[in-house]
């Protein structure tokens, strides 16, 4: 099966078991403060197994578009030297919220690879939770009672904590999980008499982890039940196309044929001829597809965050190029292969086509200049040590190279020894570790802010508002929900300041960068300024202001009035800034999209995607 082959069946198969396709959501999370990149499947419905939010349905399937590069993820170095390493993935998952549970996840796993992909039943097994005292929890009887009817018992295996158990973060929804493993024969992997299931080689390859999210961990690290066990899996497309494709590595699969092919032809050399020189196609076939994704859907190489880890994937690409003997601009056109590739699962990349060409050419040109610069100064130096009769090349100018001119430790070290020169590369490591840490530190997020716990909770209860502003400034409703200092109250007097919520209103929620609505809600025994309205997740709108007079009291009939005229201003700022976009794109170029706006009623900030500084 070829791979576009293999997500369609998947997503079929899932939506005859009751499950909603969902469209993958952007690989830049934009209302996740915590996550550099959409990691995993479960990140769009992260709200949702908090509680925060309810959904139309209780299954859902999806094939995510997902980036592990940067973070906790950080092992960018080992893409293109294993057989299974990427920085950009697809991830197939199903998942369950409230609804099924472990006995359902493991028939329609096993159905799935079983009689849908023809896997054969002999080569596989599943992992289970061991356990763990700490935690006080034993193992995990019931899933081992479920996959006893697909497997023999030695073929279910128990592993620690480390290995078998998920949780979303220190906090919040946890549980046991069980990985399917497929054994793909002694001829792949170590060759070692006693390897078995757990070896770090590939013969036997995780496929496919289902988590079993049935705790909520407290602050304290106490573990409770959840009201509703859900289900969260994921199984990478690239890796189970690999198996049934019967090849050796993730990139001999159909998925990475088009790119390879095009940088056979841009540089005359053959994939698979040579061990080394095949690391440089693996590096710049995955990058291109990281550099397309990120570019697509709006991140731009920088010098923090995001932009920072995109920058690093494309100059590593572009060295990897120059090992091939490519001195030109030539990432682009491995992209294009990319787009045109991916285009039936994914037509934004087409779509946004020339923006992604036109950035990877940008910084291509930037830093070819870079490596240029970067090569002198390594020979200057090299000459200025080898005056001094110094035998090694300092940490911090390995650093300083890597981390300002974008050079490899290997381009350095070959360099070096060529030389005569020993390379410092525990001092080089000590640098990039306080980089990482400090990376970790300055990461902001989103900019998101976070949700209060008492406000999760009214979510949480399938509470929301009807939004009435579209149509009317004014409207009567009654009073469902106030908040003050982060818990519920019943009533509110004159100097309080709470969070006020109404079945239904004519105020604005902050959103997609425009301010709430101000105004004033009145009822028969007291008055609050709304002076600012917050639009949540599950169509919550909330009034944050100041009781001025009188009492409020939840269930009291209230009559909201918007400021018309911060309202009108508001109104005109919002237009200004479609008119700036419609004429950025004339005078910039048709990529240019909007990444952000600011539209209240005083001014606007309007934020858009271009891959150089704008001309006076």
């Amino acid at each position: 099966m070829k791979a576009s082959e293999i997500r369609q069946a998947f997503l079929e198969f899932f939506q005859k078991n009751g499950h909603t396709i969902v469209k993958s959501s952007s690989v830049i999370p934009h209302d996740d403060p915590t996550l550099l990149f959409t990691n995993a499947g479960m990140v769009q419905f992260k709200r949702t197994f908090l509680g925060e939010e309810r959904r139309r349905y209780s299954r859902a399937t999806t094939s995510q578009k997902c980036m592990r590069a940067g973070g906790k993820h950080n092992d960018l170095e080992n893409v293109g030297r294993t057989a299974r390493h990427h920085t950009f993935f697809e991830m197939l998952g199903n998942f369950s919220f409230g609804d099924y549970f472990k006995e359902d996840a493991v028939k329609f796993a096993w159905e799935f690879l079983t009689e849908v992909l023809g896997l054969p039943k002999d080569k596989l097994y599943a992992t289970i939770h061991e356990g763990d005292r700490e935690m006080n929890l034993g193992p995990d009887e019931e899933a081992h009672a479920y996959w006893s009817r697909y497997l023999p018992d030695d073929r279910i295996l128990t592993f620690p904590t480390k290995d078998n158990f998920w949780s979303m973060g220190d906090t919040g929804p946890c549980g046991p999980c069980s990985e399917i493993l497929i054994d793909q024969g002694p001829g792949i992997g170590c060759g070692r008499p006693d390897c078995k299931p757990g070896c770090d080689c590939d013969r036997y390859l995780e496929l496919w982890n289902l988590v079993f999210m049935q705790f909520n961990r407290s602050k304290e690290g106490s573990l409770a039940p959840l009201p509703k066990p859900s289900i969260d899996t994921g199984m990478g497309l690239e890796r189970i196309a690999a198996v049934l494709q019967k090849v050796p590595s993730n990139y001999d699969t159909d998925i990475f044929v088009p790119m390879m092919a095009r940088i056979e032809q841009l540089t005359g050399h053959k994939y698979g001829a040579s061990a080394e020189k095949d690391v440089s196609f693996k590096v710049i076939a995955d990058h291109s597809r990281s550099a397309a994704f990120l570019i697509g859907d709006g991140a731009l190489p920088g010098n923090e965050g995001r932009g920072y880890v995109l920058r690093r994937v494309i100059r590593r690409a572009l060295r990897h190029g120059r090992f091939l003997g490519l001195n030109r601009p030539f990432l682009s056109e491995v992209a294009q292969a990319v787009m045109e590739s991916m285009q039936d699962a994914y037509p934004e990349l087409l779509e946004n086509r020339s923006f992604i060409t036109r950035v990877i050419q940008n910084e291509e040109e930037r830093f070819n200049d870079t490596l240029d610069n970067g090569l002198k100064l390594l020979q200057t130096e090299i000459k200025r040590l080898s005056d001094e009769k110094a035998g090694t090349i300092p940490g911090s100018l390995i650093f300083k190279l890597y981390d300002t001119y974008g050079f490899p430790i290997d381009i350095i070290t070959d360099m070096s020894r060529d030389s005569g020169f020993q390379v410092d590369e525990a001092g080089f490591h000590d640098l990039m570790q306080k980089q990482r840490d400090q990376s970790r530190a300055a990461w902001k997020g989103s900019g998101d802010r976070e949700i209060p716990e008492a406000i999760r909770q009214l979510s949480a209860r399938g509470i929301s508002t009807d939004f009435l502003g579209y149509e009317t400034t004014q409207a009567d409703s009654e009073i469902i929900a106030m908040i003050s200092g982060g818990e519920e109250i019943g009533s509110a007097s004159e100097g309080m300041e709470v969070e006020l919520i109404t079945a239904s209103t004519p105020f604005y929620g902050a959103s997609g960068g425009q301010v709430g609505d101000r105004g004033v809600i009145t009822g028969a025994t007291g008055k609050i300024t709304v002076l600012d309205t917050l639009k949540l997740p599950g169509n919550l709108l909330v009034h944050a202001g100041k009781i001025e007079t009188g009492a409020l009291h939840v269930a009291d009939p209230v009559h909201l009035v918007v400021d018309a005229q911060l309202r009108k201003d508001t109104e005109i700022h919002h237009t200004a800034t479609h008119i700036l976009h419609a004429v950025l794109r004339q005078v910039l170029g048709d990529h240019v999209k909007q990444a952000g706006s600011l539209v209240a009623p005083d001014r606007l900030r309007f934020d858009f995607s271009h891959f150089s500084a704008m001309t006076p």
